[in-house]
C-alpha cells in the first residue's frame, strides 16, 4: 500500500459547517501484520535490542493489549522470542488477543494488580531478568524515548502529502502524542499535536508527555494540547452512545474505529470542531492508530 492511499479525507458535516478540512491518517493499514502506532514504537526498540545483542523481549500488558499483540507479532517478523507479563489472572480459554499472542509464539505470565503495579520499579524489573533471564525489558505500552523516535517519523511523512494545522491522536501511556510533539518541533513544523485522552482522571498525562519530549530533546515542549473530556466512562468502557457513534462513523464513512482509541477520538475531535476549537480554514488531520483487535472483548464490531 502507497502511503498517499493512507490519508482519507472526512467530508463530515460538522467539519463542513465549521470550516474545517478534516482527514483520517491509516496508520492501521500501515502494515499487514503489524499496523498501528506500535510499529512505529518498537522500530527503534527492536534495533536497540538487536544492536544489545538480546534475543528475547519481555514487556506488560493487560488481557486485551494492543501493545502485548504487537510484541507478539513483531518477536514473529523479526526473529525475538517473546515473553508478556499480563495483568490478572489467567482464563481458559484463552480471549482471542492472548490466543494470538501465544499462537505467534509469545510466553505468557500473569502477574496479580498489586504486584503488575511495580512494574516500573527497577529493582522488580532486576527481579524479572533474574527469574525469566536476559531480556531487553520494554515498558508497558511500547513507551519510552526510542518509541518517540519512530512516531516522529509520522511527520515528514505526512507532510509529503499535505500541509495540516493539527495533529489528533488518542492517548494511553502519552508516547505516540509525545512523539508527534516531538517530530513537529525537529520539523520546525508550525502545527499542533492534540491528544484525547482514553482514560478518566488522566491529568497526569501531561507530566509523562513532558517528561518523556524533556528526556528526549532536553526540553519541555509547547506544541501539544491534551484534552481529558472523551474518556466515555474510563479506560476499556463502552457505553451505549460510543458504540453507537462508532457504527455511525463506520456507516457514513466506512471506517472502523476501535473501541478503546480510535472512537473516543474521532469523537473528541468532531465535538471540538463543532464547538470552533480549530478556526475556519484550518486542516486537522486524526491518526488512525489500529487496535481493531480489540473488538474481541466488546462482542464484535457494531455492524454498519
Amino acid at each position: 500500500m502507497t502511503s498517499s492511499s493512507l490519508l482519507q479525507h472526512l467530508p463530515h458535516p460538522a467539519a463542513e459547517r465549521r470550516g474545517v478540512r478534516l482527514l483520517l491518517w491509516r496508520n492501521d493499514l500501515h502494515h499487514p501484520e503489524l499496523p498501528g502506532n506500535k510499529a512505529r514504537k518498537l522500530k527503534y526498540n527492536l534495533l536497540q535490542a538487536r544492536a544489545e545483542g538480546h534475543s528475547r523481549l519481555l514487556t506488560f500488558g493487560g488481557a486485551y493489549s494492543n501493545h502485548l499483540a504487537a510484541v507478539a507479532a513483531a518477536g514473529q517478523l523479526y526473529g525475538f522470542d517473546t515473553l508478556g507479563l499480563v495483568r490478572g489472572e489467567e482464563y481458559l480459554p484463552l480471549n482471542p488477543t492472548l490466543a494470538q499472542c501465544r499462537a505467534d509464539g509469545m510466553a505468557l505470565h500473569y502477574l496479580n494488580r498489586a504486584t503488575y503495579r511495580r512494574r516500573a520499579e527497577p529493582d522488580f524489573q532486576a527481579d524479572l531478568l533474574r527469574q525469566y533471564g536476559p531480556a531487553y525489558l520494554l515498558p508497558e505500552g511500547g513507551t519510552n524515548t526510542l518509541a518517540l523516535r519512530g512516531v516522529a517519523e509520522l511527520i515528514p511523512e505526512l507532510r509529503q502529502h499535505t500541509n495540516f494545522d493539527a495533529l489528533a491522536v488518542a492517548v494511553g501511556t502519552g508516547g505516540t502524542l509525545a512523539g508527534l510533539a516531538l517530530g513537529l518541533a525537529e520539523a520546525n513544523y508550525p502545527a499542533r499535536a492534540l491528544g484525547v485522552a482514553a482514560l478518566k482522571g488522566a491529568r497526569f498525562l501531561r507530566a509523562d508527555v513532558d517528561a518523556l519530549t524533556q528526556a528526549a530533546t532536553g526540553r519541555v515542549l509547547g506544541n501539544y494540547e491534551l484534552h481529558l473530556g472523551y474518556h466515555y466512562g474510563g479506560y476499556a468502557k463502552l457505553p451505549p452512545e460510543l458504540r453507537a457513534f462508532i457504527a455511525g462513523f463506520r456507516q457514513q464513512h466506512g471506517v472502523l474505529l476501535d473501541p478503546i482509541y480510535t472512537g473516543k477520538l474521532l469523537a473528541g475531535v468532531l465535538d471540538l470542531i463543532a464547538l470552533g476549537h480549530f478556526a475556519r480554514g484550518s486542516t486537522v488531520v486524526a491518526v488512525h492508530t489500529g487496535g481493531l483487535q480489540a473488538w474481541a472483548g466488546f462482542g464484535g464490531p457494531p455492524t454498519p
